[in-house]
């Protein structure tokens, strides 16, 4: 089993402590570094070079969603980014998710929950969270609502079939199941939704999905 190498991010030391002790006790997770500001953040990832980084949105110098848009803007392999948040229901956390993020965690989460939203997102084969993610969207996304994209009318009847079950959070294997094909089939329909998008990953795609009006909060 490959361990997964994570990088804390945020201001306040209990906290990096905490989410330290939790992951370090697993053994599939290290923590290989922290820091207490987005700048650092930034020059802590560069150096370590970890897999998933657990990013606190209000930090000093540079908050987290700016720290995640250099993050991925410059690494070659930029390593899969979580917001940490207070508040569920934030424009910051949206913001986030638009520059980048693969997904969010509350702070308030049980320490299984942060263990498995590492692993999932390290994996990078499913949605983390997939009703916040629509709760969000449908907050704040219709409001950056624009006219149909291009790439909606690109898409194949399958990508679009594919598309719409990424959006409720499921993996390749459940997406493949209730298709009625082979999960390598899915994952060539995923990484072509993800191009004609243009966007990193699957949360990503769902953002713009729902922007878009392509698929509409319910």
């Amino acid at each position: 089993m490959s361990t997964i190498r994570v990088v804390l991010a945020d201001d306040e030391r209990m906290v990096r402590t905490a989410l330290r002790v939790i992951l370090d006790a697993e053994p599939d997770l290290t923590v290989v570094g922290e820091a207490a500001s987005g700048a650092e953040a930034v020059s802590v990832v560069r150096e370590r070079r970890p897999d998933v980084v657990l990013m606190d949105v209000r930090m000093p110098e540079i908050d987290g969603i700016r720290a995640t848009e250099q993050i991925l803007s410059t690494s070659e392999e930029p390593p899969r980014i979580v917001v940490v948040t207070t508040f569920e229901n934030d424009s910051y956390v949206y913001d986030a998710l638009r520059a980048g993020a693969a997904g969010f965690l509350l702070k308030r989460a049980a320490a299984e929950e942060l263990v498995q939203a590492v692993r999932l997102v390290a994996r990078s084969d499913s949605l983390l969270f997939p009703s916040a993610v629509r709760a969000l969207a449908a907050e704040y996304g219709r409001r950056r609502r624009e006219a149909a994209p291009p790439w909606a009318a690109r898409l194949t009847e399958r990508e679009a079939e594919v598309l719409r079950l990424m959006a409720t959070g499921l993996t390749n294997a459940e997406i493949a199941g209730r298709m009625g094909v082979g999960p390598a089939t899915v994952k060539t329909h995923v990484a072509s939704v993800l191009a004609k998008i243009g966007a990193r990953d699957r949360t990503q795609a769902v953002i713009a999905a729902y922007e878009s009006g392509f698929i509409s909060p319910r």
